[in-house]
């Protein structure tokens, strides 16, 4: 069974002993790492949804179910597409005051485009699933490339 495994956490003060008050204390970047196996799609989930009720991110059920959603189909592809030259993915949620970003990461230089809805096909409408949510939302998403040459491909929801 795949691990993830939690490379980091940054958090701000809580604003207690007479220093002025920061951030929310939800706020933060975390990232983790998964091989590009089927069983890191549930674990990558299970972590996202776990990192923000710890954190306690004041965020609507339906606005979760679809981050949720979209972690799923962004860290499916990445093993579907990318696990030949990229047996690792990384998944990295940024949380702000009024914002949160799901990002997910491989070393594959193929930078995929959505797909245009075709009622015959079977699959490959993974990202025009993400790009619907996060439109539905009031957010944005995109693809970038990294510095390695591989892709990074994310979603920004407000909260």
């Amino acid at each position: 069974m795949a691990t993830i495994e939690h490379e980091g956490e940054r958090r701000s003060g809580d604003g207690h002993g007479g220093v002025p008050a920061g951030p929310p204390s939800y706020e933060g970047v975390w990232r983790f790492t998964a091989p590009a196996v089927d069983a890191s799609v549930p674990q990558s989930r299970h972590a996202v949804r776990e990192l923000l009720h710890r954190q306690g991110v004041p965020a609507r059920d339906d606005m979760v179910q679809g981050l949720l959603l979209i972690v799923s189909e962004l860290v499916t592809n990445a093993v579907r597409h990318a696990a030949l030259l990229s047996p690792q993915l990384a998944v990295e949620v940024a949380i702000g005051a009024e914002w949160i970003r799901v990002s997910v990461e491989d070393n594959h230089p193929y930078r995929p485009k959505a797909l245009e809805t075709d009622s015959a096909q079977t699959g490959g409408r993974g990202l025009l699933l993400v790009r619907e949510i996060t439109r539905e939302a009031g957010g944005t998403c995109d693809v970038q490339h990294t510095a390695t040459g591989g892709k990074i491909i994310w979603a920004a929801l407000p909260l």
